[in-house]
This record gives structure tokens, C-alpha cells and sequence, in this order.
């Protein structure tokens, strides 16, 4: 019998005869023995063993059983509700720690009805977080805003072992504390991670949220380095692993079991998770516990500088083509940084060779001094890099390395002044003690409205020059011409605090 195919049945035939085959070597394998049962009946379940199932899809079981011991509930009882003074600025934001203060939301232990708090009649409240053991004598961490303030403070162990314990130290700068229980036996603990998480990596948390003991969530950690207002030395991990009320100072787990981050803060329009939250870092957390660990308090060096950012106008009126840095806009009085002679107008660049991304960096890096250490500055100044040697003094409890939001001298009428968007007026007349221009009145669509100048600041110096007078600052302007910027620096007294900002030259025509 003889076929003649058109060049479309041949391609069908070869389809037919290919699945044909395919259907036959691994279709036949399918069907043998299975005559009797219709494939709609068989429990699909029992197709993959259990090993090939566990291989194919990960999961994190096996942590979580190694771990959890050494997650604890706590339970605190105190005047008035714990809150962190450095965190004030999270009230009636979507950013909150969530110490769960359970009174206030479920009424009192003896009183299960859902009702209003009543301050004035309520001589304590009752609040619990999460924290985990971090060594076999039973040293607990957990967050400041959890314990500080407290009355009493208990531990719940995962068998429900309730054991008073006693507050070793409150750090308010990172929101982190230390507790202690005494027990009979060793505790389980679990340990800081020794290396810096990725962005993409898998971190598993485990808490108390709700008063729900021994959750376990998961995701990843979606950022690093996050500022969210909370304090001077802010550098959050952020991760997506639900976290809520009652995880404050719980642990957040990589796949090897390490405590990567303590569970501090979410960012909750909602009041609930929405899958943004905020972690101290391991590398900082260990670092301050090991602190509270030795005399209850952390000791940290002390540069002693009002710092603000590098904007790429500030930088260019500098001579410099990069923002890295933090611009020094006054040294404290009698601090290690006024004694190694640094100047209101000086960039940081490094610190022992290393960079100084900006401000914050900065107060974080020095802060992790240790007092009377050396350290080699890096500075930049009248256009050329220089090297500081400073030694730190002691950071106390009011201090910090202070951050100036960033947001000239010349007579009252001055084309410099008219030109750039303001109007000036010598300091004597307009009943200002010291040394400037005082600004009286800005043009809100000029160049110094939009740089946030406003009415009542002082200008001290333009282009480096001490200003007194408009042909100081039209001697400023000409300097920052004659060197080829675009941008010209002035100094301004804002109340008590000194910052500076940059303008553009071309204004003046």
C-alpha cells in the first residue's frame, strides 16, 4: 500500500508516531498494574516519597525545633506604660515598636472585657515582648522599650517556666537591654551571627506576638542600612517575615540557626504587619550587649561635631565631585574634635581609611570607639585633602554627635543680597547680639527661599569669608566666581544650631 503524505500530515504523522513512542517507554511504566484503579482514584499523596518531597522543597522545620528553646516570652509590670524616649517620635506614626501593652488593649488580668485604659485610676499596667537566651547562665536580650521602666520582669521559657528576672542594662540609643535569670540548670541559648546578612537572604523570626508564644514566620531580608528616625545610630535590617505586637525584641534566625537581628520596629499603617519591618543588626546588637554584659551601661567615643550632609551643590562649592562625607558645621566647645583643630566648613571623608558615607555613618562608626582611642580623620579643606589625628573623649548620656538638617553678609539692599533672594540687615539693627548678616525678609520664589533660608537666620560667612558687611559678601561671591563655582557657601546661625548651605553664583546675573 503506498501513502502520499502532504508536507503538513507528515509533520502530524511524525508528532503521532513521536508521542506514540514517548506514551509507550514512559506511559506503559504509568499504566502497569494500575487496571484495576482509575487514575482519578489514586491518592495522589503516595506518588512521591517523603525524602523526595523534603529535598525538592525546603523548608525550616529542623531550625525552628534547634531554636526555639531559647525564645522567651516576657512579661513586665510597671508604673506607666515602657516607652523609649529615643522612640517618642513613633507615637501617632506608621513606624511603632510593638511592645505589646496588653492591659490597655485586653483590660487587666482579672478583667477579660475589652475597655478603655483609665490612667487616672490604674496604678500599674502589664505589658510582654519576646526575647532569647544568649548564654547557658541565663543572660536574656530583648528591647529597651520592653523592659525600661519596669517593676517586675518575668521570663517565660517554651515549657512555660515562669522565672523573675533582673534588668542588667537599658541602652537607649539602639532601644537593645539585657536581663538576667537565675536557674538551677543550664539554659539553652543560641548565638549572634559572626558575619553580615545579605540582602535575598532567608531569616526566619520567632516571638510572642499577641500573646501568641512560640510563632515562627519567615521571608527574607529585603534591606539593609535603614533609617527610620528611630535614634542616632539607626541601621536597620529590614525584612518581609510578619512580625507584630508582642515580637519586640525577639530574634530574627538565618538558615544556620544565628541570631541575625532583633526584632525592634514595623511600619504598620494598619496597626498589623504589612510585611515591612525593622531589625537591629547582629553586628551592632552583639557589640552593645557585650557592653551591658560588663557594667550595665555602654561606653562609647565622642568626636564632638555638629555634622550635616554633602549635597552635590554643597560639594561643588567645595571643589568636590562626590557627596561622600559629612560636613562639619560647628565643633562643640572643648570637644576632642575643637582641640585637634577642626573647623565649622570641613568635610569627614574617612575615619582609619575607611569612608564616611555621611552623617550618620559617621556618629555610627565613631561611636564605636572606644574612649581616649586615636583615630586618623581624613578631612577635606580649602580645596585639598588633609589628615586630623583626633582622640576621642567619652560620649555621655545627653551627647551625641549632633545632625543638622540641611534644608551673604551683606547690608540691608544689596544687589548681592537682592540677587541671591533675600533681604539683609547688619545684626546691631535688628537687636541680634554677635558677628553677621541677619536675614529679614526672603523672596519665596528665589534662590534662597528654595535653599531653606528663612527670615531670622544669620549669615556668618560666604565662600569661607567672615561676613559683616554687603561688601563681604560680594567679596565671598567674586572668590567663589574666580575659582571656577557654580555655587557659593554660606555659614548661617539658625537659633543655636550652625548649618550650612549652598547657592548658586549665576544669580547674579
Amino acid at each position: 500500500m503506498a501513502f502520499n503524505l502532504t508536507k503538513a500530515a507528515k509533520q502530524r504523522t511524525s508528532a503521532l508516531l513521536v508521542g506514540t513512542f514517548l506514551l509507550g517507554a514512559a506511559g506503559a511504566a504509568f499504566f502497569e498494574g494500575q487496571t484495576s484503579t482509575p487514575a482519578f482514584a489514586q491518592n495522589l499523596s503516595e506518588q512521591i516519597p517523603q525524602s523526595t518531597a523534603e529535598q525538592r522543597a525546603p523548608g525550616f522545620a529542623d531550625i525552628v525545633d534547634r531554636v526555639s528553646p531559647a525564645v522567651v516570652s516576657i512579661q513586665v509590670k510597671s508604673r506607666a506604660r515602657p516607652q523609649l524616649s529615643g522612640f517618642r517620635g513613633f507615637e501617632g506614626s506608621p513606624f511603632e515598636h510593638f511592645f505589646d501593652n496588653f492591659e490597655e488593649r485586653f483590660g487587666t488580668p482579672n478583667d477579660n472585657s475589652r475597655r478603655r485604659p483609665d490612667n487616672n485610676r490604674r496604678q500599674y499596667s502589664m505589658g510582654q515582648g519576646s526575647g532569647f537566651i544568649i548564654s547557658a547562665d541565663g543572660y536574656v536580650v530583648t528591647n529597651g522599650h520592653v523592659v525600661d521602666g519596669a517593676e517586675e520582669v518575668d521570663v517565660i521559657l517554651q515549657n512555660g517556666e515562669v522565672i523573675n528576672a533582673t534588668v542588667v542594662g537599658v541602652d537607649d540609643k539602639t532601644d537593645l537591654a539585657l536581663v538576667k535569670v537565675d536557674h538551677d540548670t543550664d539554659l539553652p541559648f543560641v548565638s549572634f551571627a559572626d558575619h553580615e546578612t545579605r540582602v535575598g537572604d532567608w531569616v526566619v523570626a520567632v516571638g510572642n506576638p499577641f500573646g501568641l508564644g512560640g510563632t515562627v514566620t519567615a521571608g527574607i531580608v529585603s534591606a539593609r542600612g535603614r533609617e527610620i528616625g528611630a535614634g542616632p545610630y539607626d541601621d536597620f535590617l529590614q525584612i518581609d517575615a510578619p512580625i507584630n505586637r508582642g515580637n519586640s525584641g525577639g530574634p530574627t534566625f538565618n538558615l544556620n540557626g544565628n541570631v541575625v537581628g532583633v526584632n525592634t520596629a514595623i511600619y504598620s499603617p494598619s496597626g498589623g504587619s504589612v510585611g515591612i519591618g525593622f531589625a537591629i543588626p547582629a553586628s551592632i546588637a552583639s557589640d552593645v550587649i557585650d557592653d551591658l554584659k560588663d557594667d550595665g551601661v555602654v561606653t562609647r567615643g565622642w568626636l564632638g561635631v555638629q555634622i550635616q550632609p554633602i549635597t552635590p551643590e554643597i560639594a561643588e562649592s567645595l571643589g568636590r565631585d562626590t557627596v561622600i562625607g559629612a560636613l562639619v558645621t560647628e565643633p562643640q566647645a572643648g570637644s576632642p574634635a575643637e582641640k585637634a583643630g577642626l573647623k565649622a566648613g570641613d568635610a569627614i571623608l574617612s575615619v582609619d581609611g575607611t569612608d564616611v558615607e555621611g552623617p550618620r555613618d559617621l556618629a555610627r562608626t565613631i561611636s564605636g570607639r572606644s574612649p581616649d582611642e586615636t583615630v586618623k580623620l581624613q578631612i577635606w579643606r580649602d580645596g585639598k585633602a588633609e589628615t586630623v589625628d583626633v582622640t576621642l573623649g567619652k560620649l555621655s548620656a545627653d551627647e551625641s554627635e549632633t545632625s543638622t538638617r540641611t534644608s551673604s553678609n551683606s547690608e540691608q539692599g544689596s544687589d548681592a543680597a537682592d540677587l541671591l533672594g533675600m533681604t539683609l540687615a547688619p545684626t546691631s539693627d535688628v537687636g541680634i547680639d554677635g558677628p553677621g548678616l541677619a536675614v529679614v525678609e526672603v523672596d519665596p520664589d528665589g534662590a534662597a527661599a528654595e535653599s531653606g533660608i528663612r527670615v531670622g537666620d544669620v549669615i556668618l560667612q560666604a565662600g569661607g569669608v567672615d561676613v559683616a558687611s554687603a561688601g563681604d559678601l560680594e567679596n565671598g561671591i567674586g572668590q567663589a566666581d574666580t575659582e571656577g563655582r557654580k555655587n557659593v557657601l554660606l555659614k548661617l546661625q539658625s537659633g543655636e544650631n550652625t548649618r550650612f548651605v549652598a547657592l548658586p553664583t549665576g544669580e547674579r546675573g
